[in-house]
């Protein structure tokens, strides 16, 4: 009987819905098509190790946010929990692996402990650029790596942000040496922490929220952030006086979307592909955000705050150099999916730098001539 009654007011529904096509309709009929094709909506919790409302980063996790919700047309809301409001800055990871939020942003090189290979996604010393970084993982066969290495932790990865080239540091002594390395306890995470642990130094992994503190209070001596946007959003310049680049360590960060699989799957596909899209934009609204702001933030640094802006010496570069070629050798050999990373990660490094000589380098050159 159920059956019947069902097929019954099915067919009236049909009815009603032709009728409305071919001659407007009453408003009764209307509300009475719309309450029975009401979507369900799909509610979805973002876990961030940004701090909340902070400039740049979690601001952008947050645009990643609403312009999901937007797409979709309010059928797939997000709701952003920042760093410790839900779980702390670096169980995010994990959050979203488990299923308790479904969707993640944060750096993947929080998460070499887990996923060696997790550091190549998020910034290499000495390597890609933002540009560079972007065009591997989307066309030089990076994406379908990071996917692979993450698969086993029901997660899927996608690039949802870069701040570009970052600054060396913050330090409160000068770098005229490699030896001014020697025991210096520094915030470094990622590969750039185990290039400094090779030259003498002490990496010491933070999440931003417990970066100024630490360097004001001496728990560490210096510390390396993003850049001016967000060093000066911190008050990093109120715990330490010299700033320097370049921003070897960090020479383009990808920020990571994680998306937990089982979540994302069992969206209809057109979702999904409002995630991927949303998620894309994202990765391009960040870097247009900082290469416009960075600018600013540094020439108040200088002018209103004093800060001494310093370069780091030839010397000392080539010397990092050297050892960061050594870490990422090292690194890609005690873990075979780490030397898959890296080997795809060379490969397309000689391809795009050849390139680049020619190109952006070229052109960058020419432009300073006078």
């Amino acid at each position: 009987m159920d059956v019947a009654k069902n097929l019954v007011r099915g067919l009236l529904i049909a009815a009603t819905s032709v009728i409305l096509v071919a001659c407007g309709g009453s408003e009764e009929a209307k509300k009475t098509v719309k309450s029975e094709s009401k979507v369900d909506v799909i509610h979805w919790k973002m876990v961030t190790t940004w701090p909340k409302n902070f400039p740049g980063l979690g601001t952008g996790a947050e645009g990643l946010a609403k312009s999901i919700t937007e797409m979709s047309n309010g059928r797939l809301t997000v709701k952003v929990y920042a760093a410790g409001e839900l779980v702390p800055a670096l169980e995010v990871f994990d959050a979203v692996s488990r299923g308790t939020a479904q969707m993640g942003h944060g750096g993947a090189f929080y998460w070499k402990g887990k996923v060696p290979a997790s550091q190549f996604f998020s910034a290499v010393p000495f390597g890609f650029t933002a540009q560079e970084m972007n065009s591997w993982l989307h066309y030089g066969g990076g994406l379908p790596l990071w996917e692979e290495i993450y698969a086993p932790f029901n997660l899927i990865p996608m690039a949802a942000g870069n701040t570009g080239v970052q600054m060396g540091g913050w330090f409160n002594k000068e770098i005229n040496s490699l030896e001014d390395f020697k025991g210096l306890k520094m915030r470094l995470p990622g590969l750039g922490g185990e290039v400094l642990k090779k030259v003498g130094g002490i990496p010491v992994n933070l999440p931003g929220g417990e970066i100024f503190t630490s360097l004001q209070t001496g728990a560490i001596d210096a510390t390396e952030w993003v850049g001016p946007y967000n060093d000066l959003a911190f008050g990093l310049y109120k715990a330490a006086k010299y700033n320097y680049f370049p921003g070897w360590h960090e020479p383009g960060s990808t920020m990571e979307a994680l998306y937990n699989k089982e979540a994302f799957d069992a969206l209809p596909k057109d979702l999904q592909l409002i995630v991927r899209a949303a998620t894309r934009q994202a990765n391009a609204v960040m870097l247009d955000e900082f290469t416009a702001r960075n600018n600013a933030a540094l020439e108040t640094l200088v002018n209103d705050h004093q800060v001494i802006l310093k370069r780091f010496p030839d010397e000392v570069l080539s010397a990092l150099k050297k050892a960061s070629i050594e870490t990422l050798e090292e690194v890609a050999a005690a873990d075979p999916m780490s030397q898959k990373v890296y080997d795809s990660f060379s490969a397309f490094n000689r391809k795009v730098r050849a390139w680049h000589q020619v190109s952006e380098r070229a052109y960058i050159n020419a432009r300073e001539l006078n």
